[in-house]
């Protein structure tokens, strides 16, 4: 039984998040000491080489990975919520492939040359991707129609970004692509920051406000309905924060995939099985998850610096058979 007070709110839900918050905070000082040189604290503040390297590469970084994974954790519990599918990610929506093919697009036509074009054209790609979505599963608010929208959006992008990938007009341009598709917080600034926190921050509000709607969602569209749900505002609540929060991340990183698939249930157990109880535990434990593999591939004792969009593939894909595995005992 999860512990209640008086007034029903669960303690060890605030238990849970008060864990996390002094986790993520250890782990984003070790994230600033952590690198194929590493830096103690005490040398932080100073005014040599070592300070330059925690205010200008390292904090930016760590800030924007902690963002990023707090957007798709995030991301992902709200998705699982709204679909009562516990397989769902992100992706899902298309949203993601969206945005990474507005991107290739900037990259393909040689448009990235400013530090701005590109997460341009990656968050104007995650909004003709929410239009189209909203577009294809109609005024309905239908859960089927808009899965089955998802999926189709996402084929169409990233059958295109393919297309894009092997007609690319030069070898470089092709590397580039591929390269950025991996996924990856190095060298980002505070520039990245700037433009990627505030949108994830705006996409998060509206993923937040879903939660007491994902709650009477899990009874059924019906029972949801009748309590007083509008579904519909519901779906546009969802597509939105989804879209500012994934395209925002992508535009700044690329693709970061499996951690909104991971988080929620990480920490499902601790939090409840009530969706709005979970999504903040899982934007502290995506940014947690984020901030740490990030650390770990750049300590990583290899030649060149490992993608972070690889090393979540590597975790995350075990990780997803399992839980397949899992379904499947309980299911025979």
């Amino acid at each position: 039984m999860m512990g209640m007070d008086r007034n029903g709110v669960n303690q060890d839900g605030w238990r849970l998040n008060v864990v996390l918050v002094v986790a993520l905070a250890a782990m984003m000082i070790l994230s600033l000491a952590a690198g194929k040189v590493w830096v103690s604290p005490t040398a932080w503040l100073g005014d040599d080489l070592s300070a330059l390297i925690i205010m200008e590469l390292r904090l930016p970084r760590t800030v924007l990975g902690a963002a990023i994974g707090a957007a798709l954790g995030m991301a992902g519990a709200t998705m699982q919520g709204y679909l009562r599918n516990p397989l769902a990610d992100p992706g899902v929506f298309g949203v993601s492939a969206s945005s990474a093919l507005g991107a290739v697009t900037s990259l393909y036509f040689g448009f990235a040359v400013s530090a701005w074009l590109l997460p341009a054209f990656a968050l104007a790609g995650a909004g003709i991707g929410m239009g189209l979505l909203a577009l294809l599963a109609g005024r309905s608010g239908s859960l089927i129609l808009f899965t089955l929208a998802g999926v189709i959006l996402s084929s169409l992008a990233g059958s295109l970004t393919s297309l894009m990938i092997s007609l690319a007009p030069t070898p470089f341009a092709t590397t580039e692509i591929v390269t950025w598709l991996m996924g990856a917080l190095t060298d980002r600034s505070w520039d990245d920051v700037i433009l990627a926190v505030p949108i994830i921050a705006v996409g998060m509000a509206f993923l937040f406000a879903t939660g007491r709607s994902l709650d009477a969602l899990t009874l059924g569209e019906d029972a949801a309905r009748s309590m007083g749900v509008n579904v519909l505002r519901l779906q546009w609540f969802a597509v939105l924060g989804v879209g500012l929060t994934v395209g925002a991340s992508v535009a700044a990183a690329g693709i970061i995939g499996f951690v909104g698939l991971i988080v929620p249930h990480l920490v499902r157990p601790f939090a409840g099985h009530r969706p709005s109880a979970v999504l903040l535990p899982s934007a502290l434990a995506g940014a947690l998850l984020v901030v740490g593999a990030d650390s770990a591939v750049r300590i990583l004792p290899s030649v060149s610096e490992l993608r972070l969009g690889i090393a979540m593939s590597l975790l995350g894909a075990p990780f997803f058979m399992a839980l397949l595995f899992k379904m499947h005992r309980e299911l025979s």
